[in-house]
């Protein structure tokens, strides 16, 4: 699904948006404590340190919970049905996403299922979309 709103890049999100546009996945480590943390902000969640690093991460994830949106709202035109995904990054950090690439049916979207990290145009930004590893 390429249509739908635009993100926005903020100064502090936008080392997330360059990393989408190029391919990769990135987010920020806490120097200090080594933690890797998502959503972007300017301290460590768990120390509160300010020393952090944006990182490209591997892109591999297990699904944690999804649910299947049957009714898109006013700005998709698609009609089909949109996987909205939480996923645990294998560097430990969850994110919401979707899920490409399976039918939207409970039975192709299973707990744990091993997925990795794709990228769909979305405006003038790149979405990061999971989709199922090889052999998943």
């Amino acid at each position: 699904m390429t249509d739908g709103p635009v993100p926005r890049p903020t100064p502090e999100t936008l080392p997330f948006w360059e990393g989408t546009a190029a391919g990769e996945l990135r987010i920020q480590r806490c120097t200090p404590c080594d933690e890797f943390y998502f959503y972007p902000r300017p301290f460590c969640p768990k120390c509160l340190s300010s020393d952090v690093a944006w990182e490209k991460v591997s892109g591999n994830a297990t699904l944690a919970s999804y649910n299947i949106n049957y009714r898109p709202g006013p700005a998709f035109s698609s009609q089909d049905p949109l996987v909205i995904a939480l996923v645990e990054l294998d560097e430990g950090p969850r994110m919401m996403t979707n899920i490409v690439g399976v039918p939207a049916e409970p039975e192709a979207l299973p707990l744990g299922m091993r997925l990795t990290v794709g990228f769909q145009p979305r405006g003038d930004q790149f979405l990061p979309v999971f989709s199922p590893a090889e052999g998943a």
